[in-house]
């Protein structure tokens, strides 16, 4: 729990609910961009150079301009306002370190799973991941400049995923298309905690 200073002198501080957020998605899809595109705070990166060791292993197809990876997470916080602080971590993409998902899935409300439509099928993994341990998630189609262009219901028919699961183009280099898909993930969390009070 944070603690928000009042803007009137006298009242007590609020206390600010923190929400533990995942970015996650394949390897080169723009998870350490978003980061640090929404984060308020100087985003913590764990990124290595890319080396000669990794070839064969990463696959560059789509994004041979990389140049660097996540080696253990991103970090970053955003207030989405005086109620509501978002911690945001962002996982690794390659398979050798899927390892550290499990860990830093522990104690998270939602995710965000980032998708490329170049190589689309590197979101399989991630929507599994979430479905399985059944942490609700939103996917944000990445738009990349000269990327095949598809419609949000183009997206969830190649991704098979269920009709309630939202689906979001964006842009994962500006703070305000993040944030707007921060939003849809919240607005998704309260409907699912809405849906299951309803039920129970």
């Amino acid at each position: 729990m944070a603690f928000v200073s009042s803007d009137h002198p006298g009242e007590p501080e609020l206390a600010a609910a923190a929400v533990k957020i995942l970015i996650a998605g394949g390897f080169g899809v723009g998870k350490t961009t978003m980061v640090g595109a929404v984060s308020e705070i100087a985003p913590l990166r764990t990124e290595e150079m890319l080396s000669e060791l990794s070839a064969g292993v990463d696959d560059l197809t789509g994004v041979e301009a990389k140049t660097t990876t996540t080696v253990a997470m991103d970090f970053g916080r955003i207030t989405i306002n005086p109620e509501l602080i978002l911690y945001i971590f962002g996982t690794p993409g390659q398979d050798r370190f899927w390892f550290l998902w499990d860990e830093l899935a522990r104690g998270t409300l939602g995710a965000v799973v980032l998708a490329d439509t170049r190589r689309l099928d590197g979101s399989f993994a991630a929507v599994d991941f979430f479905e399985r341990r059944e942490i609700p998630f939103v996917v944000a189609v990445n738009c990349f400049d000269g990327a095949p262009t598809y419609t949000t219901d183009e997206v969830r028919d190649a991704l098979d995923l269920d009709d309630y699961v939202p689906v979001k183009l964006c842009d994962a280099r500006h703070r305000d298309s993040g944030k707007d898909v921060l939003l849809v993930l919240m607005e998704h969390l309260i409907q699912r905690a809405h849906t299951e009070l309803v039920q129970n």
